[in-house]
């Protein structure tokens, strides 16, 4: 009479090396496998939309939506809104938003006064050399902005004029008179088009634009003749034109002489009409 037995599954044999003995030793132990937390990140971003938080809390409380689709819209975590919807619950006012954010700014103590005070009246350095030299002295870290504000304070500084405006920044449209300097360039539309536009440096107006199917230098004529016979009729005529590098505007291959006039740069020279190449990555439009 044969007997089945139901087949004995051992746990995993785990072989483990042991430098006293030298020798290979077995290890019966089991093993739970890892587990792997899949957390999903999202991008925390401030809520600036104060009437949209009101609408999704008010929608939540009235069952309508529910709170991933709250949080979905304001963009940030499932949370984060509950936290929100709770406090929106016991107060029954919208939360606050944009206020309170942020580090809370720190005090200067009278102490780190004095040792600020004590540093520069023995070496008489200015701030970024302070922070050093008190770490090395006394292993106390103090940021060079706090040595500075203190260091004004004392008035053994001051402020730097060339420092305290805004830089400015790269201005495209600066010219103060109107057809003293046009752009052009060509742009890619979205039903396959190519449009050309002629835009006013100073007032911005649109003096010609037109639809093609190809971006080519016949083209650019056209839209360019159009401007100008419509600026010279009601205004008067076209001082400079500022273009990109592109081939329908200039001939970036020049031969022996150093010399070669493309036929939309004659156009310009016999009109009066200064050329002004852009600089890369500064695009004429």
């Amino acid at each position: 009479m044969n007997l089945s037995y139901p087949e004995i599954i051992s746990p995993p044999i785990k072989l483990t090396y042991d430098s006293t003995s030298t020798q290979y030793q077995y290890n019966n132990t089991k093993t739970t496998p890892k587990k792997h937390h899949h957390t999903q990140l999202t991008n925390m971003v401030k809520i600036k939309n104060k009437k949209q938080l009101k609408w999704c809390l008010q929608q939540h409380a009235e069952n309508k939506i529910t709170i991933k689709t709250a949080a979905n819209h304001l963009k940030i975590t499932p949370r984060r809104f509950k936290q929100l919807y709770k406090q929106y619950k016991t107060t029954n006012t919208t939360p606050q938003i944009g206020k309170n954010l942020g580090r809370p700014k720190k005090q200067i103590t009278p102490q780190t006064t004095k040792i600020i005070k004590q540093a520069y009246q023995k070496d008489h350095l200015h701030a970024k050399y302070l922070e050093k030299i008190i770490y090395a002295r006394q292993k106390i870290k103090i940021s060079h902005r706090i040595i500075h504000k203190v260091l004004i304070k004392l008035n053994y500084s001051h402020h730097q004029p060339s420092k305290q405006n805004r830089r400015k920044p790269w201005i495209r449209y600066e010219r103060k008179h109107s057809l003293s300097l046009v752009h052009t360039d060509w742009h890619h539309c979205a039903n396959g088009q190519y449009l050309c536009t002629i835009l006013d440096d100073s007032s911005r107006k649109v003096l010609a634009a037109g639809e093609f199917d190809h971006e080519t230098t016949k083209n650019a004529l056209i839209v360019l003749k159009k401007a100008c016979w419509k600026c010279s009729i009601q205004w008067y005529s076209i001082r400079a034109v500022l273009t990109d590098h592109g081939s329908q505007f200039c001939s970036n291959h020049k031969n022996k002489v150093d010399f070669s006039m493309h036929v939309y740069e004659l156009f310009l020279c016999q009109k009066g009409i200064v050329h002004i190449l852009c600089r890369v990555n500064h695009s004429a439009d």
